[in-house]
């Protein structure tokens, strides 16, 4: 192996909860769910927890006295010895995914060896979640506009992310990288909350405009906020070789732009761009591509500009279905992605993400 690679040896997610004080995981602490999953992707690898020399997680909506302390706390209750730090990342809806961006740039420099990356985030504890977040709103619709996507092509859009989430569930494509929790009335969950088993296309064009009252962004073609997490072991060449690890895949390209601050969601466009320059690949390459679907309008404008196999984003859903905990959904695509790679026995996938404020961030991994 060459001795400047990182590698994805677990990864593992909850499944997603509502974010509302109804939803699965509500009765749950952010530091809950992340000790849960951390513990878990150690597990999986067959990995002491001694060994473990920081825990890198996103979170942009930090908790009452818990704060921005959660990755140090979950990795305490988590039973990691003291020794093990840990820190919290905010790039807004991109910081799951950064994560494990920083995880990899600190095994690459030489400074660690293993890491643990990911993300949590418990929009049910919040007072504003969802499609309250006005200025995204308003951006959706300035993408919409910019790249004349109407009405029904976004609701078909979303209607068939549930219809793909469902299927996906149905066949169990979920199952592996899913950590079941115990729930206080003795249940486990297991299924993500928000996927429609039977979307309703009728009942979604009849959705009113959510930010403009002569707009194509509704509530039926936006993300749901959402509690979830995920973590990611990453590891060197030289752990790999020394704890004789089963690496899943090798991260081969990280990237992360900036664009118009108006505009905002355009991102995935010149992230995924650049991505594939450095890489010297091209879409064509990629077997599974997983775009955050924080708005219809957002992946379909990346289409029109890419011009993508939609055979290929998104198989299983995306977070119109599934829900959008923002700062776990980047770590939580990048499990669905290593996973439904090695289902396929495919070899390259790509994950892109909007990013609030106008960025874009990119990684391309592949199955090793």
């Amino acid at each position: 192996m060459p001795e400047r690679d990182v590698f994805i040896i677990s990864a593992v997610r909850t499944a997603i909860g509502l974010g509302k004080p109804t939803g699965a995981l509500h009765s749950f602490q952010p530091v809950d769910l992340a000790a849960a999953v951390l513990k878990e992707a150690l597990q999986r690898a067959g990995v002491e927890a001694a060994r473990i020399e920081d825990v890198i997680l996103g979170l942009t909506t930090p908790i009452a006295d818990e704060g921005f302390g959660v990755a140090r706390l979950a990795a305490l209750k988590a039973g990691f010895p003291v020794n093990v730090p840990g820190v919290q990342i905010n790039r807004m809806c991109g910081s799951g995914q950064q994560a494990i961006h920083f995880g990899a740039q600190a095994i690459l420099a030489g400074d660690a060896d293993l890491i643990l990356a990911g993300g949590v985030e418990m929009m049910s504890h919040q007072p504003e979640t969802g499609y309250k977040l006005n200025h995204l709103g308003q951006s959706a619709e300035l993408v919409a506009r910019k790249w004349a996507l109407e009405r029904d092509e976004l609701d078909d859009y979303a209607y068939q992310s549930h219809v793909r989430a469902a299927q996906a569930i149905r066949n169990c494509y979920f199952d592996r990288q899913i950590l079941p929790l115990s729930l206080p009335d003795s249940n486990s969950f297991r299924m993500d909350e928000g996927v429609r088993q039977s979307p309703d296309r009728a009942r979604m064009a009849a959705l009113k405009p959510a930010f403009d009252e002569n707009g194509v962004v509704t509530e039926g073609n936006t993300a749901q906020g959402s509690d979830g997490a995920a973590a990611l072991l990453l590891a060197s060449a030289q752990a790999v070789g020394k704890y004789n690890l089963m690496p899943m895949a090798r991260i081969e390209t990280r990237v992360v732009v900036g664009s118009d601050p108006t505009l905002m969601l355009d991102g995935p466009i010149s992230a995924t761009r650049s991505a594939l320059k450095r890489s010297g690949l091209s879409l064509d390459d990629m077997d599974v591509i997983e775009i955050n679907e924080a708005f219809a309008s957002v992946v379909l404008a990346w289409a029109r500009e890419l011009h993508p196999d939609m055979g290929k984003v998104n198989p299983n859903g995306g977070a119109i279905a599934h829900g959008h905990p923002l700062g776990a959904t980047g770590a939580i695509l990048m499990t669905k992605l290593v996973y439904e790679l090695e289902r396929r026995r495919a070899k390259f996938g790509l994950q892109t993400m909007c990013v609030g404020h106008g960025m874009g961030i990119a990684t391309i991994i592949e199955r090793v």
